[in-house]
């Protein structure tokens, strides 16, 4: 399974942001920009809300078990998220974390 975690974490790295910098590219370097398209429609409002919410559940999970078991490699997890994406963090949680 870590490897199929691992797979889904690189999956997760490059697929979005192949979309994020066609979409600098066309529009320009403006991560202010970008933050107004997400919120173009109730739709993509709605989406940037539940990832929103799932990179701070994630980050708590991690944090708490980071914590319970000292394991704190898994913290990288963290920035992986919020820089990356909740495609990225949470497979590579899953691939690196103590089962326990």
């Amino acid at each position: 399974m870590r490897l199929i975690y691992l797979a889904l974490a690189l999956i997760g790295t490059i697929w979005p942001m192949y979309y994020f910098v066609s979409w600098f590219r066309e529009y320009g370097w403006s991560l202010s920009g970008m933050v107004e398209a997400w919120h173009a429609n109730a739709a993509t409002s709605g989406l940037v809300w539940d990832l929103t919410i799932a990179a701070a559940a994630l980050t708590i999970w991690v944090l708490v078990e980071a914590l319970r078991q000292r394991h704190y490699w898994s913290l990288v997890a963290i920035p992986a998220t919020f820089f990356i994406g909740v495609s990225c963090g949470l497979p590579l949680y899953l691939a690196i974390r103590r089962p326990g």
